[in-house]
């Protein structure tokens, strides 16, 4: 046969419609061939040596094998660590993933949804950090509901979004928990780089620690409780107003370890040594602290973890659901990792 083997072409040696042999080959959200027609049509694709077009089986189907993941920002290892989950736990499933990034800018957010719904991703995750926003949360929940209601599945990891599947970290047990741990280590001056204000993951953070801080006899001043980016660059500036203002904590918990790197960095410019002039805390424990030195104390959160379980959930509810329903949240432990940064106080 000259020329590429055509849709036609296994449809006329098969002797069924073109209709009948896209459904065999392709699939279709609504109609289905009997198994004797099935084989027939495999048969003479495989005797023709026919290789169907990806693009066709998706619009056949409803849906393509891709898993849509939507991060605030891929250069975070935060991030790019639940990205890493989430690629191995699409490839077990045979799916790929397409990956986008919003640079922290919610109305992104909700752009990346469309997109991916028209490019009828099978189903979608958004793994960001949410603000105190209602406008760009409604806006994302209606988004999200749209694709759903075209067949999709969506889960988000971290604050949830009303009537969305939810990856939840624990984050408030483990801000408890380092507040007991440095206490019993004999710190009761303390500081707070807090992330932005809006920040609802920074918020809950910082307020629990806070709060378990006081409960235990060490309240934290509200001036020594900084807000600023919730990246390297806002640990910096925050841990660098802190010094200005000549405050001198015995330690300083920074909301998100890429911030408590930024405030390592400003310390050693400021010409202060962690943890011998004063002691530092993270929230995350992402890979790159396997290099830091001294290494850091923070709180675990098990990043590949929560991203396998984002895929697990879509694929639970999608349109091949084994499990329907009401939106499910699946809760993620934290464990505090105490480190030669905040060495017990004698």
């Amino acid at each position: 046969m000259a020329g590429p083997v055509t849709l036609s072409d296994v449809a006329r040696e098969a002797g069924v419609s073109l209709a009948t042999a896209s459904r065999a080959i392709n699939g279709s959200p609504t109609r289905t061939v009997g198994p004797e027609l099935r084989t027939r049509v495999l048969a003479a694709a495989e005797r023709l040596r026919y290789s169907p077009d990806a693009n066709a089986q998706a619009m056949a189907r409803g849906r393509t094998t891709s898993v849509g993941l939507v991060v605030h920002d891929i250069a975070d290892p935060y991030f790019s660590t639940i990205a890493r989950g989430v690629a191995h736990a699409a490839g077990r499933a045979g799916l790929q993933v397409i990956l986008a990034s919003t640079e922290q800018d919610p109305l992104r957010e909700v752009e990346l949804v469309g997109l991916l719904r028209r490019q009828r991703a099978r189903a979608i995750v958004i793994a960001g950090w949410r603000y105190d926003d209602e406008a760009s949360t409604s806006a994302l929940r209606a988004a999200l509901d749209e694709y759903v209601a075209s067949g999709g599945a969506a889960a988000v990891v971290g604050q949830p979004v009303p009537g969305t599947h939810t990856v939840r970290v624990a984050d408030a047990d483990g801000a408890r928990a380092l507040a007991r741990a440095v206490v019993e280590r004999g710190y009761r001056d303390v500081a707070v780089l807090g992330g932005p204000a809006e920040h609802l993951t920074g918020r809950e953070r910082r307020e629990a620690f806070c709060a378990e801080l006081e409960a235990l006899g060490a309240r934290v001043p509200a001036e020594r409780v900084l807000t600023g980016g919730p990246d390297h660059a806002g640990g910096a500036e925050a841990m660098a107003r802190l010094l200005a203002s000549g405050a001198r904590p015995q330690l300083v918990f920074a909301v998100t370890d890429v911030m408590a790197l930024g405030a390592l960095a400003a310390c050693r410019a400021a010409g202060l040594v962690v943890p011998d002039d004063l002691a530092l805390a993270g929230f995350g424990d992402i890979t790159t602290l396997r290099d830091v030195v001294p290494g850091l104390t923070t709180v675990r959160i098990p990043l590949e973890e929560v991203g396998a379980a984002a895929v697990r959930l879509v694929l639970e509810a999608g349109p091949d659901a084994a499990v329907a329903g009401a939106p499910r949240v699946v809760e993620v432990a934290t464990e505090v990792v105490l480190r030669e940064s905040t060495p017990p106080r004698t």
